[in-house]
């Protein structure tokens, strides 16, 4: 077959194309329209619940089946009546301030303005010479940022490591896992990978479980460590020692750790300093995943939960978790960029070649992570720290972490509660005592489902969600929200009680 047989004739009658795709003056227009649609938004943000009152198929039922066929007459302004009407009512709003369920999906006036000017400026710097400034502020606002949250310079690239910035702290651990795996079996053959065993703790992100299948670990060949209530859901490096020196025993070959500073159940703090002194002992390669917890390492006062972090390999966390960056930011910071570029950089890529950039000290960044396409985060993060700054950051923590505090104190005031782990940075994992005896732990995880569910199902209430480890059901309260201030602290908390009144009289009259 010739190429002219593939060439695809129009069809006789071909549409007039499409105007104003980008004209100026249609988008200051339209930018208006959306800008004002977020801001009415953010105003309006207490008028709505936090999770929708809706069932399956319910926006797919109000919707088309099929795209349409020419441009609506109005699209732009009835698309926007739609996501008035349809789409908002219908979402869990993450940047409400009584969201209390899940770690914040932080937004800021620079994070989202960042988003439109990375969306209108739109380049794809997968190397340095496909967006010059694009890869050199990376550089920069990378080492910024880990100077702001106090990191080993070891790490940075000012002092022969680096950093980049990805989607997630996910892509952050597959990335350091196929690097470490590569390396390790340079040293020991490729015949060896079904040999390869990483560790976590059972509170670990699933996200580890995940990147070890990806990288072709064995399912049996990750060691989930157990944890306990006594040491705080915290990994123990004696526990973790002996895993290894059994699975040494047997033929096998320890290669990764994941230690996490703030799990996402209870906020657990992983020992660094014990576990790298552990894991050097056979060669592991030590990732911090600190998704959460990390953005509060620009306070001073909380660098204590990375004490030894200079002996670790690679460290990442989620800037747009609780630093204002929005979706999506993850940075990821290694001590041996090197190990990055062998596992995951391309080779014959000559349209990607520059001439101008070889011989220089140049980052292509293409062959530090997974994928070629790539965002330019680096740009509202620079925003972020320039509008905000180092000191504004800090305040911006603290007063989550205060909020989280007086909730704390409510709960220890109130003598039909307890809080069940350590309070390390802005989540309290609580729980209603039963008043009856009998039943043990099982009656108490039961009787806090239900009043997670009472709480929940308040209207314009609170929402939480709930932690279930070392058998222990709890609920979580996690202050994050931009918009949070200490009086949605104290309602969400005087509705916990409300619940917890009903409940228990409810119970109380059936055992009458």
């Amino acid at each position: 077959m010739t190429a002219g047989t593939l060439k695809q004739n129009p069809p006789a009658e071909t549409p007039p194309p499409c105007m104003n795709l980008l004209d100026a003056d249609e988008f200051r227009f339209r930018g208006q329209q959306v800008i004002n649609l977020i801001a009415d938004y953010w105003c309006r943000m207490g008028d709505y619940p936090v999770r929708p009152n809706v069932t399956p198929g319910f926006l797919r039922d109000e919707l088309p089946s099929n795209a349409p066929p020419m441009a609506e007459p109005d699209a732009w302004d009835s698309a926007l009546q739609d996501i008035r009407d349809l789409i908002l009512p219908g979402m869990t709003h993450w940047q409400s301030p009584r969201h209390f369920a899940h770690f914040p999906a932080s937004s800021s006036t620079a994070g989202a303005l960042g988003e439109a000017l990375i969306a209108g400026i739109n380049v794809v710097p997968f190397t340095w010479a496909a967006s010059p400034a694009a890869a050199e502020l990376e550089m920069v606002v990378v080492d910024w940022l880990g100077k702001a949250l106090h990191l080993p310079e070891s790490l940075l690239f000012a002092g022969g490591g680096g950093g980049t910035l990805l989607g997630t702290s996910c892509e952050a651990i597959l990335c350091t896992l196929v690097a470490a795996r590569d390396r390790k079996l340079a040293e020991v053959g490729w015949r060896s990978i079904g040999d390869l065993v990483v560790y976590c703790s059972d509170q670990t992100h699933f996200s580890f479980r995940k990147a070890a299948r990806i990288a072709g670990i064995q399912r049996g060949h990750v060691r989930e460590i157990p944890t306990s209530l006594e040491d705080m859901f915290a990994l123990s490096p004696a526990a973790l020692k002996a895993a290894m020196q059994a699975d040494v025993d047997a033929g096998l070959i320890p290669l990764f750790l994941c230690a996490t500073v703030g799990t996402t159940q209870t906020t657990a703090v992983d020992p660094i300093r014990g576990l790298c002194a552990v894991a050097a002992t056979h060669g592991l390669w030590v990732h911090v995943d600190a998704a959460y917890a990390g953005s509060a390492l620009v306070c001073p006062e909380f660098c204590y939960v990375v004490d030894g972090v200079e002996a670790v390999d690679s460290f990442s966390m989620n800037a747009h978790k609780w630093l204002l960056a929005n979706n999506d930011c993850c940075a990821l910071w290694v001590k041996k960029p090197a190990a990055l570029v062998a596992a995951l950089g391309t080779e014959q890529d000559y349209i990607l070649k520059d001439a101008g950039a070889e011989g220089h000290d140049v980052v292509d960044y293409k062959d530090w992570t997974m994928t070629l396409t790539r965002r330019f985060r680096a740009l509202k993060l620079w925003l972020v720290l320039r509008c905000y700054g180092v000191e504004g950051l800090r305040g911006h923590i603290r007063s989550h972490v205060r909020m989280a505090a007086t909730f704390e104190e409510l709960v220890r005031d109130d003598a039909r509660f307890e809080v069940v782990t350590d309070r390390h940075f802005a989540l309290v994992c609580f729980r209603l005592l039963s008043t009856d005896r009998l039943g043990g732990e099982k009656k108490v995880n039961e009787l806090n489902r239900r009043l997670l569910e009472e709480v929940n199902a308040a209207t314009l209430g609170p929402y939480m969600s709930a932690a279930n480890a070392g058998g222990i059901y709890m609920l979580r309260c996690a202050v994050g929200s931009t918009l949070t201030e200490e009086r949605h602290v104290r309602e969400a908390w005087k509705v916990v009680q409300e619940q917890a009144t009903s409940l228990l009289r409810k119970m109380q009259t059936v055992r009458v």
